[in-house]
């Protein structure tokens, strides 16, 4: 095994000084959290359309303005739903009270490597250490139903990559996944919500769980009291692989959960690996399927350390611009003419369409493009299936 390594990287602080005062580590006034707590529970916007608005509009505040207009031009009556500021403030005192708090892309505590998605969650609930997200991570996934010999290589790997000074992130599962976090407890783990933070699942891994959120740390996109359901657990995957820097999969079926797993690490830049097993063991079926279309093969740590050390020390920046205080906002983006709007919705359809080919085909601005795009967002009108991609319902 390697020396154990301590590196390390720290969020960086782009954001200008705040006059109302973010603490250590915080790009966010207080109000400013409030705000973009608002934004993001805000009816029809996601990580993307909220990367856009504050991009387009230079903060939370402005944008949370422009909402109803936005929607109105494209096609809703009525505004979307935006929780009141009490409702924030409500939210985020419950989350006080089970001792935790919400950390915004960018910040000291927001994972690294999560950074640079393109649907990063502008906000993550925390409960936990922080210091325990600063690290460099490996995501260890597989089946529910392992078997004996999976969980004990799961525990195996899990323990060398912690002494190496990894960080272990996983979904809270049963089988492989709570093998993990079980033997990084002592050397740092991270949990993934599907739900919020208060709705745990599943719920005989609560002691597990506890013991997660007591040494290193859980997390969660989804507001508070938000009940997990079937397809929150492929946006939570998305998570487990975004924060890490490579995804192992130790045993998963062929329709296995954690073989969407490795293909959104596969889509997001990771590395993918695979541990090999008998043809015969159904459970291995998924994972050997992966080895065939080029993952990594393990058979110990030193395996995953050799193909990831190499890409520490090169943190990804945020895609989302900073806050900028108020005096520094620009004007409001213009709306666009009414043809332009016209030639960008006649180049939609229900097939995912590049917004590249968008400016391009309707010859207009790209800024007249984001903004009818957030337009029909807004309205409920759009779909926004990959990076860059837009398809109109």
């Amino acid at each position: 095994m390697a020396a154990k390594r301590t590196t390390g990287t720290k969020g960086q602080n782009t954001a200008s000084p705040q006059k109302a005062g973010p603490g250590k580590g915080e790009l966010l006034s207080p109000e400013q959290r409030l705000d973009w707590l608002r934004l993001i529970r805000t009816e029809n916007v996601g990580p993307r359309t909220f990367r856009t608005l504050i991009n387009q509009f230079g903060g939370a505040a402005a944008a949370l303005e422009a909402l109803p207009t936005l929607a109105r031009r494209g096609g809703r009556l009525l505004p979307p739903q935006t929780p009141t500021r009490a409702e924030a403030e409500a939210e985020m005192a419950a989350l006080a009270r089970g001792k935790a708090r919400l950390v915004a892309l960018g910040e000291q505590d927001y994972p690294f490597a999560l950074r640079n998605l393109d649907d990063a969650p502008p906000l993550l609930a925390v409960r936990g250490r922080g210091e325990v997200l600063r690290g460099p991570m490996v995501g260890i996934v597989g089946a529910r139903n392992a078997s004996a010999a999976g969980r004990t290589f799961a525990q195996k790997i899990a323990r060398e990559l912690g002494a190496d000074g990894w960080v272990v992130v996983s979904g809270l599962a049963r089988g492989i996944d709570a093998a993990a976090h079980e033997a990084s407890l002592e050397t740092g783990t991270v949990g993934v919500f599907a739900g919020g933070l208060a709705r745990p699942y599943p719920p005989e891994n609560m002691k597990l769980i506890e013991s997660v959120a007591d040494k290193g740390a859980i997390v969660s996109e989804m507001p508070l009291t938000w009940e997990p359901r079937a397809r929150d657990f492929p946006r939570r995957n998305r998570l487990v692989s975004g924060m890490a820097l490579g995804v192992v999969v130790v045993e998963a079926a062929e329709r296995s959960g954690s073989l969407i797993t490795a293909r959104l690490a596969a889509e997001q830049g990771r590395e993918v690996f695979a541990v090999p097993g008998s043809p015969l063991d159904p459970r291995a079926g998924g994972t050997n399927r992966l080895l065939k279309q080029g993952a990594t093969l393990v058979t110990d740590a030193a395996d995953i350390i050799e193909v990831l050390a190499p890409l520490l020390g090169r943190p990804p920046e945020s895609r989302l611009e900073a806050e900028q205080p108020p005096a520094d906002h620009g004007p409001e983006p213009a709306e666009p003419a009414a043809d332009a709007r016209a030639r960008i919705i006649e180049l939609l359809g229900p097939a995912p369409t590049a917004i590249d080919d968008l400016v391009r085909l309707s010859g207009c601005a790209v800024a007249e493009v984001q903004i009818v795009l957030l337009e029909l967002d807004l309205a409920g009108r759009l779909d926004r299936p990959g990076p860059a991609l837009v398809a109109l319902r």
